[in-house]
């Protein structure tokens, strides 16, 4: 049986494919795949975008369970932005350094604890169209000075955790697949996805 996850982003990819692994599924993405499809993630909230994209793959890919996800960085001080905005905040194409370039710019000199933020994650499933289920994710932590790392990908070098005092690109990729917003609503799928076919 195929699972397809609705991205063609090989980051983003690549921690699904690690925290999944295990169950008795082929893992896809859209780059695996013979197809151009785009979709413009214009809903209001991470469930509409993430609802549309599933949809729009298992129009195509009938028999197979399709998952998708949204997610954003919602920061306290400037009204819970960026939000759903996130992945193109600093314009259409912006590249994540851009986006963390501007983020930390709105955020100069604002104190540390003025700078709360929560990464944010919706995952659906898919099947023949229609919604299975819906599992969500969050992480809360602060947005740092500057930014700081090499690993993970997005805003990962600016979103500071207290706990290990360290930003989410400092800590090894192991270990944000325990703890990240992504992490936690994908381990909510695998769980629900072993239950699933175990039934079948």
């Amino acid at each position: 049986m195929r699972l397809i996850v609705a991205t063609k982003n090989k980051d983003k990819f690549k921690e699904i494919k690690d925290i999944l692994k295990g169950l008795r599924l082929q893992i896809l993405s859209l780059n695996d795949l013979n197809t151009n499809i785009k979709i413009k993630e214009d809903g209001n909230t991470y469930f509409e975008n993430a609802l549309k994209k599933a949809v729009a793959v298992s129009k195509i890919f009938k028999k197979d369970l399709v998952v998708a996800d949204d997610s954003g960085l919602e920061v306290e001080f400037l009204g819970n932005k960026p939000g759903v905005f996130s992945k193109r905040y600093a314009g259409e194409n912006a590249s994540y350094y851009e986006n963390n370039l501007k983020l930390l710019k709105e955020l100069e000199g604002v104190e540390r604890k003025k700078r709360k933020a929560v990464f944010k994650c919706v995952v659906v499933l898919v099947k023949d169209q229609k919604l299975i289920k819906k599992f969500e994710g969050q992480l809360k932590g602060f947005i740092s000075e500057k930014m700081m790392g090499k690993k993970g990908f997005g805003y990962d070098p600016i979103f500071y955790l207290p706990r290990y005092k360290k930003t989410v690109a400092q800590i090894p990729l192991k270990e944000k697949n325990k703890i990240s917003h992504r992490a936690k609503a994908f381990l909510a799928l695998k769980k629900y996805l072993a239950k699933f076919l175990n039934n079948r």
